[in-house]
């Protein structure tokens, strides 16, 4: 089956992306204001729950005045927030648990994945040709700026070795996305290659030793054990350019990861809602790509908070996908936007991101070396395995952890002898030695203004 993909719309959305990156304030507001009336108009006209949850406000309402919506809100009533209706969330979920339909468009023309639960509820997303080519054309021209004349000669990466090191065997946007451009373009089918986070660290350096990447992409906390291997003298290659997304990345992290690996490092913003919005430019400034998408950072009352002050969370307006329509959606993330333009010339606007927080936890392995447990292997061993999205996992001591979960009843006795098995399992085979895990049931998750918890803590903290 062929992949998702409309090459007139990608040629088309890529002439419009570099003429917006260097249109002035008035050129991209015009943007914003024809292409969010061209989602209103869609969503009501297409949308159940739209047309409900916006009855009665016409189109001349400000998009600041019209009520926000969450995950919660929307998953409950997915077959009718979606305007195609031949998507149904019973068959997606059943697609996206077949191991042998990942990958594989959906009815032929679609793009589907699945998120994580940070905010304790796991979400499906579907775009189709003219959502997937704003992406494309946002991720090949926005990633970031050619930082050698290597990139200018060779702006496809042809001449790379990629590797993707991060979650597998869901249908997850990372790895979907991946899986489609390999479709996509022969070349990568040998040249781009996935490697899972969930086996032993060992195995894993062995297996990016014996393909030597110059190119990865993978979180923050995944680049510095890689970094701590390399000091080491475990990891024996140096990548000439490291992707980093999905976490916090901070300037001493960054430095860390440079210094010991030797590559660039180049940070992005996205998530499963909308892939790729926001791109790191040669002077170090993270640009929201605002030709394509609206973000609204609002204090804990849902207040819209000013320029260069930390949000407590996001609202998203997705400009693009008019399937699954994304208007002032409850993203969670804290986000400072900025007014002041940056030194590189682009109209996109600034903006600071508060990502996920989580924590590597060392623990006591054989011979009495340490083993690193990765948090997002940590946290899509709960959610995959077990099927718990709402949790804390909390580290005691090098042998001990504390997993919370809220409820008390049979079904959250349930859950913990599901998440006990799966972690006893997944720390078995990285090595620790011993494992003691304190079941704390009945407990509150502890949570940020945000509403987001920090889901794996470092025993240090």
């Amino acid at each position: 089956m062929a992949p998702v993909f409309d090459p007139f719309r990608l040629a088309s959305v890529s002439l419009d992306v570099l003429a917006a990156g260097r249109a002035g304030p008035g050129a991209l507001a015009a943007r914003q204001r024809t292409r969010l009336a061209r989602m209103r108009e869609a969503a009501v006209r297409a949308s159940r729950f739209y047309r409900e949850h916006l009855a009665g406000i016409g189109p001349e309402v400000p998009l600041a005045e019209l009520p926000p919506v969450t995950r919660q809100a929307l998953m409950a009533r997915f077959d009718d927030w979606v305007t195609d209706p031949q998507l149904r969330l019973a068959d997606l979920k059943a697609f996206t648990a077949d191991p042998d339909a990942f990958g594989q468009a959906y009815l032929g023309r679609y793009v589907v994945w699945e998120s994580s639960g940070t905010s304790h509820q796991p979400g499906i997303f579907v775009q189709d040709a003219a959502t997937m080519a704003v992406y494309d054309a946002l991720e090949a021209l926005r990633r970031s700026a050619p930082l050698s004349t290597q990139r200018w000669s060779d702006p496809l990466y042809l001449s790379e070795r990629l590797a993707f090191v991060g979650v597998l065997g869901g249908h997850f946007a990372s790895h979907v996305s991946i899986e489609r451009l390999r479709q996509l373009n022969p070349w990568m089918r040998h040249n781009f290659r996935s490697f899972s986070i969930l086996q032993p660290v060992a195995e894993l350096v062995e297996a990016l030793n014996s393909y030597a990447p110059t190119v990865i992409a993978t979180y923050p906390t995944v680049a510095v054990l890689l970094a701590d291997e390399a000091r080491r003298g475990a990891l024996r290659f140096r990548p000439r350019e490291l992707w980093t997304g999905g976490e916090t990345l901070g300037p001493a992290v960054r430095r860390r990861i440079e210094q010991v690996l030797g590559g660039t490092v180049r940070n992005s913003y996205g998530a499963s809602e909308f892939l790729t919005m926001g791109w790191e430019c040669g002077h170090g400034h993270m640009h929201l790509n605002a030709d394509w998408l609206i973000l609204e950072p609002i204090d804990e009352h849902g207040y819209a908070v000013p320029p260069g002050q930390p949000s407590c969370s996001t609202l998203l307006t997705h400009l693009a996908n008019t399937v699954q329509p994304l208007i002032r959606y409850d993203l969670g993330d804290q986000v400072t936007v900025f007014d002041a333009p940056c030194a590189c010339g682009s109209s996109m606007p600034v903006i600071e991101v508060q990502g996920r927080r989580d924590d590597p936890v060392v623990m006591a392995g054989p011979g009495g070396r340490s083993v690193t447990l990765l948090p997002m292997a940590l946290t899509t061993v709960i959610e995959e395995q077990a099927g718990v999205y709402d949790f804390q996992l909390r580290q005691v001591d090098a042998r001990t952890l504390a997993l919370r979960l809220p409820g008390d009843d049979e079904a959250a006795a349930a859950a913990m002898a599901r998440c006990r098995a799966a972690l006893h399992a997944f720390a078995t085979a990285q090595g620790v030695q011993g494992l003691r895990l304190l079941e704390e049931s009945g407990q509150p998750v502890r949570r940020g203004r945000s509403g987001k918890a920090c889901r794996v803590i470092a025993g240090s903290h």
